[in-house]
């Protein structure tokens, strides 16, 4: 018996079969078959026994079951939750007052608490993205997206995390600690792209008024419109990152 410890639980298991899987070059795979695993008499060690083909059927059937011992039984979905997928949990931030740290050259070290527009912030397994909304209320599929009106932001809303300290998990309990190592991170420099938001003298200006407390409300005119919509991010349509 192995101990197989995950975040949700700890279990004994046993090897019971294998999958071995051929295909015409590495990493390229086309044929399957599946194996019962048993022991040695003398030895006690696992053996492969001989294989049968595994159809799609019965390969899919093995992976969902996998997957199912692996994945949460069930989450609570908040009212913030946007969509939730094996990949990728997608959530909305109401407008509010929050705090914000800089460390620059331009703006010195500075941290204020000064307003944010309504956000849309999406975990995935291929990184953190953060988008602006114009609308103060929680936003449906064809609600449009705009910038990032923040440092240490790349195209198509990827986050540079960093030495930000970001969950390891990604799934709807880990929301606040995804939320907390973006607002508690310092910005430190506007990245590589395209503009973020439209002030009259840059975004340096424009957080030197926002931290000097110019704005009692978040100035949504500077907003810059991206052309694309909640419902292509969870589908998966913005930019590969």
């Amino acid at each position: 018996m192995t101990k197989i410890v995950s975040d949700k639980s700890t279990n004994e298991v046993a090897l019971q079969g294998a999958i071995l899987l051929y295909g015409p070059r590495p990493g390229e795979f086309s044929y399957a078959t599946a194996h019962v695993v048993t022991l040695d008499d003398k030895s006690q060690r696992p053996q492969i026994c001989a294989g049968t083909p595994l159809n799609r059927r019965a390969l899919i059937h093995a992976v969902s079951q996998v997957a199912a011992a692996t994945l949460p039984k069930g989450e609570f979905l908040t009212p913030n939750v946007l969509s939730i997928s094996p990949h990728a949990v997608t959530w909305w931030c109401p407008p509010a007052v929050r705090r914000v740290f800089f460390q620059c050259k331009e703006l010195g070290t500075r941290s204020e608490m000064v307003p944010h527009p309504g956000l849309v912030f999406q975990a995935s397994e291929s990184g953190f993205r953060v988008f602006s909304l114009c609308a103060d209320e929680r936003p449906l599929p064809d609600t449009m997206l705009h910038e990032p009106p923040y440092f240490n932001t790349w195209d198509n809303g990827k986050i540079c995390v960093g030495n930000a300290h970001l969950p390891k998990q990604i799934d709807v309990a880990s929301i606040p600690g995804w939320e907390a190592g973006f607002f508690s991170s310092a910005f430190t420099h506007p990245n590589a792209g395209g503009k973020r938001v439209n002030y009259a003298d840059g975004a340096f200006a424009f957080w030197r008024d926002m931290l000097d407390g110019k704005f009692p409300s978040y100035p949504k005119q500077v907003l810059i419109p991206m052309k694309k919509k909640l419902g292509d991010l969870i589908a998966g349509k913005i930019g590969v990152m």
